[in-house]
């Protein structure tokens, strides 16, 4: 990265001199991998989220229950706590393949069979193992999002962040919107429990990567550790390094408010749209007719905007427009039963959040240092929503209910607010500069048998 906050330019080499200069970048097999990760780790949650807020909502779950559920989030904001694991425990047998790869292997095959257990539940015979089933695909995706967080970052080079970042919140929404759609369709045709079970097969991308590309060439092994002395170093060894940095307390704080309003929205969104009479069709259709596109454009402007204005004033222009996008959907609620009010709602919401994707990601990822790349990358991803999730499961359906769809969602824009403000001050005082870690100034690192399982040494 340069002085100035602007990554250096991708260098024109071979058959991609004759790519267009905005679209280069995207071309590389680092960037082009993050997408296929970012695939596997949005379908599960977009299966406990807005997919099983609309089951539950059709089989007559009242508003406090179905709000409830969204507790399950919670299970990613304590991921921090067993990603330790990932970085330092070497599996058995497929460890050979090397750390980053068993664990994606491993992670997916639990990411799936926790999707088609909750395939097989029936919230009206019984919501207590509905959330519990629910509770196991939180539990495996948050495992499942430690690996793929940790090898994205470790396969991209410093100036590839950004577009990385990109690629997989690409990917995510990919996962995420077509796991999301699929379920509907089937589940209008063929029921739930069939939608489910076919949506599983999203956790196969991440582990083809694994198995396709190897260990991230940036990968730094944690030294094996003995003794109950050793395994608490681990834990605390990456969050001492982070909050050793000048203006830590103040970087954590900005990670833990900036996105309340828009968490506590997003995750009520299904339920204006139940409210409001809409079919499954058509939610499908408008989610994925405007609203995809539209993360698609926003993501690339993401991107742009990253590479043209730098890390600080993309972030802060990103805030922005996700607090003020969610006045598009009390618009909405004001308007009622309308499909061009849907799409348009959707649109900007969607559009704001592929480029807050890209920029607030790309900061969150240079956070990191490499010796702990899994830890630090899981407490920062664990604290971005953990406050918003608190807020819907606890009081999301009672605030709508006293509120209305209207009030709740003019709220939820006052509650962007205190993070703009803050990420603001601390562009002026230098803490965003201050908190950067190694994964935003190292390079790749030669393949040794410290950071890197050769090719030719797996399964031997």
């Amino acid at each position: 990265m340069s002085a100035n906050g602007v990554p250096p330019a991708v260098p024109a080499i071979g058959w991609r001199a004759y790519v267009p200069a905005s679209v280069r970048p995207y071309t590389e097999s680092a960037p082009l991998a993050a997408l296929f990760l970012g695939i596997s780790s949005g379908a599960p949650y977009a299966l406990i989220s807005a997919t099983l807020t609309t089951r539950l909502a059709q089989d007559g779950i009242n508003k406090r229950a179905v709000t409830a559920f969204t507790l399950a989030f919670l299970v990613y904001n304590l991921k921090w706590l067993w990603a330790w694991i990932v970085d330092g425990v070497r599996l058995p047998i497929i460890g050979r393949l090397g750390q980053r790869v068993s664990w994606l292997l491993l992670a997916g095959v639990l990411a799936a069979a926790s999707i088609v257990n909750l395939a097989l539940v029936d919230p009206k015979a019984s919501l207590t193992a509905t959330a519990v089933a629910a509770i196991l695909v939180a539990v495996a995706g948050a495992t499942y999002d430690i690996v793929i967080d940790a090898y994205r970052i470790e396969s991209l080079e410093p100036r590839q962040l950004g577009v990385g970042s990109g690629m997989s919140q690409y990917g995510w929404r990919i996962g995420s919107v077509t796991a999301a759609a699929l379920a509907l369709v089937i589940a209008a045709r063929g029921g739930w429990q069939l939608a489910y079970i076919a949506c599983a097969a999203f956790a196969i991308p991440a582990m083809v990567v694994g198995l396709l590309f190897g260990e991230p060439a940036r990968h730094r092994a944690v030294s094996a550790r003995k003794g109950a002395a050793a395994v608490l170093d681990s834990i605390a060894s990456p969050l001492v390094e982070f909050f050793n940095r000048r203006g830590a307390l103040l970087v954590l704080l900005f990670v833990l408010l900036h996105k309340i309003g828009d968490t506590l929205a997003n995750l009520t969104f299904r339920l204006l749209f139940n409210d409001q009479q809409y079919s499954n069709d058509e939610i499908a259709f408008y989610d994925v007719g405007f609203g995809f596109w539209a993360y698609l454009a926003g993501v690339f402007l993401g991107g742009m905007l990253y590479t043209r204005l730098g890390m600080k004033r993309s972030v802060l222009l990103s805030l922005v427009l996700m607090g003020v996008s969610n006045l598009s959907f009390a618009g909405l609620a004001s308007l009622g039963h309308s499909n061009w009010g849907l799409a348009g709602a959707i649109g900007f919401e969607n559009l704001a959040s592929g480029i807050g994707g890209v920029t607030v990601t790309a900061y969150f990822s240079a956070l990191c240092d490499l010796r702990y790349t899994a830890a630090q990358y899981a407490l920062i991803s664990a604290a971005a929503s953990v406050v918003g999730r608190v807020l819907t499961g606890t009081s999301a359906g009672a605030l709508i209910e006293m509120l209305g769809y209207v009030n709740f969602y003019l709220l939820t824009t006052v509650l962007a607010v205190p993070a703009i403000v803050l990420f603001w001050l601390m562009m002026r005082a230098g803490f965003v500069d201050a908190s950067i870690g190694t994964a935003a100034t190292d390079p790749a690192a030669p393949a040794t048998p410290s950071n890197r399982t050769p090719r030719s040494d797996r399964g031997s």
